[in-house]
């Protein structure tokens, strides 16, 4: 028994590989979706059995064990986002051959009905699991979704315009390569929430986001009357907290959102959250925010420890102002995730002490810094040295 596994590519017998062809032609029994068999022609053996899941795929092969070959037909390309991925394990463990033949996939599909290269494409899938769209887009690439289930385009769409990329120029794909397909260009906010068929793909293009090292200039940030976070320090606190691509950041008391910003792209698969209780520090936020592409920023406006509820679990924290609360804050933190790096900014001795003493009662042996930064100013045909306040940064995680 030999077992192929081959790509339905668009959908439709004309859009099928040869190979794949003459596989289902020959096959005296063919496994895979319903909706795939219905749709073969009659010429092809009436010995179908449907199968979604990998492991009642391998049952229907072990019912076919006395034929001298059986197909695996599979949507799209068997290389591309397909179940032919999972069902590869079970046949190398249960040591029946194989063969995978390769299709078209629904990503050459749009690329030729665009007339558009693919190669630069970033390909995700959010066909029966998670997707981050607005992670997505903002990694400086035309971004293709394979789309499916609940997460189809207008809801992909959706939680774009919920993050402010409601102008965001996007293309649906709408049953490629059959006779009723259909091609939609327009923006994100034009697709929200609406319905398209079962079978499409979206499209969408990069966001602008802010592209630089940590530190950001300090001009780039509008900053009002609110006291900002500057730029040498900045680049300390990242350094501190080193986020990763995909964690969950928190900003306690972030002021003009300067940090949450810098916190936001550098977890740009991530999500931070910039927790504020000031309605001023709140627009500047908002401001900043879409000034700089953090589209991945949520503003939380209240105060913490309260605040900080119905937050997801943090990797990593800042805080840089508390009102009073360093204790419940830390102790908040540390309650929803016991291995979160913290780092905490004081200008104040008093300040530095409770840090001190919150990381230190729960475990976590602060190590602490003293940024002193001075800028050079014209004074005539001379240049002096302004000192900026000097800034502690108590930061810490616990080693158990």
């Amino acid at each position: 028994m030999k077992v192929i596994l081959a790509a339905s590519s668009g959908g439709t017998w004309n859009t099928i590989t040869e190979d794949c062809q003459q596989a289902l032609l020959k096959a005296p029994c063919i496994i895979g979706a319903s909706r795939m068999l219905e749709a073969l022609p009659k010429s092809c053996t009436g010995r179908r059995f449907p199968a979604l899941w990998p492991q009642a795929i391998l049952d229907a092969i072990e019912e076919c064990m006395e034929e001298e070959s059986c197909v695996v037909l599979y949507s799209g390309d068997t290389g591309f986002y397909s179940g032919a991925r999972c069902l590869i394990p079970l046949l190398q463990k249960a040591g029946i051959p194989f063969q995978v033949y390769p299709g078209i996939s629904s990503v050459q599909l749009l690329s030729a009905a665009l007339a558009r290269p693919w190669q630069d494409w970033l390909l995700l899938s959010a066909h029966g699991v998670d997707c981050n769209p607005v992670g997505a887009v903002m990694q400086g690439k035309t971004v293709f979704f394979l789309t499916g289930g609940m997460l189809n385009p207008g809801v992909l769409c959706g939680e774009l315009v919920e993050a402010g990329l409601e102008n965001l120029p996007v293309t649906i794909g709408e049953n490629l390569s059959y006779p009723q397909q259909c091609i939609y260009q327009g923006t994100a906010g034009e697709f929200a929430n609406k319905q398209f068929a079962t079978l499409s793909v979206l499209l969408a293009e990069p966001a602008t986001v802010m592209r630089r090292t940590p530190g950001f200039p300090d001009s780039l940030f509008v900053r009002g009357d609110v006291p900002m976070t500057k730029q040498e320090v900045r680049a300390a606190i990242l350094a501190k907290l080193a986020p990763e691509p995909e964690d969950i950041l928190w900003d306690i008391g972030a002021g003009t959102g300067s940090v949450s910003v810098e916190l936001a792209l550098a977890s740009s698969w991530g999500r931070t959250y910039a927790v504020e209780c000031n309605e001023k520090a709140c627009e500047l936020i908002r401001i900043n925010r879409e000034k700089l592409g953090a589209w991945n920023l949520h503003l939380v406006q209240g105060k913490a420890p309260e605040a900080l509820d119905q937050l997801e679990t943090p990797d990593a924290v800042f805080i840089g102002g508390t009102k009073g609360s360093m204790e419940s804050v830390v102790e908040k933190v540390l309650g929803r995730n016991p291995k979160a790096r913290i780092c905490i900014s004081a200008i104040c001795i008093e300040t530095v002490y409770q840090a001190v003493q919150a990381l230190q009662s729960r475990g976590i042996e602060p190590e602490i810094t003293q940024i002193n930064v001075s800028r050079g100013k014209s004074a005539g045909s001379l240049h002096l040295l302004m000192a900026n306040n000097p800034v502690f940064l108590i930061s810490g995680v616990r080693n158990d």
